[in-house]
């Protein structure tokens, strides 16, 4: 796809093409932009389940059309401490399994606050009409996509064993091809119980009580203790101001500081001045990503626990230090592990310019792998960010929030632009969102040719381990062969790789026109009336 779609009364892009109709119906029904945002994230919990699930987490950014930005941390903390696992002889935490499901679900507290937020805004759709989508393809079934047959198939012998999962996703122990009906009868139930409840039921309810059964029944150590304990955060995101726009990101435990970072260093070392597929700017944009990397590693945690501030992470000393850490001829060395992770973004703007960015995760592909018996729940494996080593800034301890890639972007220009953009992916987020701001605002790219032009990834993200500056096969050989002269350890993948994430991009210019993009890589569409 390369034409850019256009509208004014109201626009959603999702990865997946049913979650963007699902919103669009909500604001064609008047709902608003945080009302087709909830639609769209409970249909991709039913639609996409190898990326997203209510047993996950989620992250706002939510600005209404005439007023400050908000952030909405729906992140779940940890039910255990690091000696249950030490005295079991581990000395990691498992990937999959009821062990690997260690921290509480927050994406549903993530939609109750966001709807308290909706109703501030005038909306007054009920949760039934929200959720309508989603508990119909849980209920009658939805077309298994590509996307998720191959993780499936890729992952089948790590999960068939997993409680659940089997029952679930897999038909006689084998992957369902792509189009095949997949049926979630119990997560239908489980929906119908938000909507006849309340979203706050699965934590303080009749829901959270048969939630709490299925994970002691399956051997994780959630129990209702931790899901009653569960809280929001609701305030002010970080902000940075990057050349003419001021660009706002979700705060730690997540890694948005670090996507603030890659921009305000980009800024510094001319990145505007350069084309975005150069290799100037790629190994400039490169090499600020390591900078940023790098400062995640060492200081991001839960914000409790950080003896440093986020907003100092953006102070122009501290930028000024990194920047000069830079060579501008030449790649310094990487080879750190970095962080994977799949995920979905999604974004909303409506008709009035009220914009949602959101991103929800069950963290690796299918999470823990486990599905809950009776409610039907995918529970997520975000604990694996925890570490078991005793002098770790990140170790388990109950009731800390663990690290997450996720981060959800958004950007007011002084020219009065808004967008909305992101995408899932590990490392890959805050380097995919570089790329995106750049070709759009410092390059007048088209949204949808910023969104299908070729990228690169630095290090790790879902489905890919090794830490190399891997390419897009569609970059000119020329691109390649420069980057490797300057030091880069450089990787051609295939032209559209998925592993580069599913992008997604809204502007909203003065006009009311909203134009957007959405990822060829993925399985998604833009949305608009």
């Amino acid at each position: 796809m390369i034409n850019t779609p256009r509208a004014r009364r109201g626009m959603v892009v999702a990865p997946h093409s049913l979650a963007s109709e699902a919103g669009l119906a909500v604001l064609r029904d008047g709902g608003n932009a945080i009302e087709a945002a909830v639609a769209v994230a409970s249909t991709l919990a039913v639609v996409y389940p190898h990326m997203t699930g209510i047993g996950g987490d989620a992250f706002w950014l939510v600005k209404p059309a005439d007023g400050p930005v908000r952030y909405i941390g729906g992140c779940g903390a940890a039910a255990a401490d690091r000696d249950e696992y030490v005295r079991r002889d581990l000395e990691a935490i498992p990937t999959r399994g009821p062990d690997a499901a260690v921290t509480v679900a927050g994406a549903v507290s993530s939609w109750q606050a966001a709807l308290g937020i909706a109703r501030e805004w005038g909306g007054a759709l009920p949760l039934e009409r929200l959720l309508e989508e989603a508990i119909h393809h849980a209920q009658a079934g939805y077309p298994v996509t590509a996307s998720q047959s191959t993780v499936t198939e890729a992952r089948r012998d790590e999960l068939s064993s997993v409680p659940g999962f089997a029952e679930t996703f897999l038909d006689d122990r084998e992957h369902r091809p792509a189009g095949a009906i997949e049926t979630q009868p119990r997560l239908a139930r489980t929906l119908r119980r938000l909507v006849d409840k309340g979203l706050g039921d699965f934590y303080r309810g009749d829901l959270a009580r048969a939630i709490a059964g299925d994970l002691e029944r399956v051997g994780s150590p959630i129990g209702l203790e931790a899901l009653v304990a569960h809280q929001i955060e609701v305030g002010e995101p970080l902000a940075c101001r990057v050349g003419s726009a001021t660009v706002y990101n979700s705060r730690p435990p997540t890694q948005g500081v670090v996507s603030l970072i890659i921009l305000a260093l980009a800024e510094r070392l001319g990145v505007a001045d350069w084309p975005v597929d150069s290799p100037e700017a790629i190994h400039r944009l490169v090499e600020a990503t390591k900078q940023a990397f790098r400062v995640r590693d060492q200081l991001l945690t839960d914000p409790r626990d950080m003896t440093t501030p986020p907003e100092s992470l953006l102070e122009p000393g501290f930028l000024d230090d990194l920047v000069d850490e830079i060579d501008l001829e030449r790649a310094q060395p990487w080879g750190q592990p970095g962080e994977p992770g799949d995920t979905t973004w999604f974004g909303v703007v409506d008709g009035q310019g009220n914009a949602v960015s959101v991103i929800q995760s069950i963290y690796h592909e299918y999470g823990s792998g486990v599905v809950l018996p009776e409610t039907g729940i995918n529970w997520q494996n975000r604990g694996l960010a925890f570490s078991l080593d005793p002098d770790s800034p990140r170790v388990l301890r109950s009731g800390r929030r663990p690290f997450h890639t996720l981060n959800p972007p958004l950007a007011c220009l002084d020219d009065g632009r808004l967008l909305v953009y992101g995408t899932m992916g590990g490392d890959g987020q805050p380097q995919t969102q570089a790329a995106l701001f750049a070709r759009h605002v410092w390059q007048d790219i088209e949204p949808q040719a910023a969104v299908t032009a070729p990228r690169w990834l630095l290090g790790r993200t879902w489905g890919n381990a090794s830490t190399s500056l891997k390419l897009e096969a569609r970059f000119d050989p020329g691109i390649a062969a420069r980057l490797a002269e300057m030091g880069h350890d450089v990787e051609i993948v295939a032209d559209y790789d998925e592993m580069m994430g599913h992008a997604g991009l809204i502007v909203r210019s003065p006009p009311g026109v909203l134009a957007g993009g959405v990822d060829p890589r993925g399985n998604g569409s833009v949305a608009g009336f």
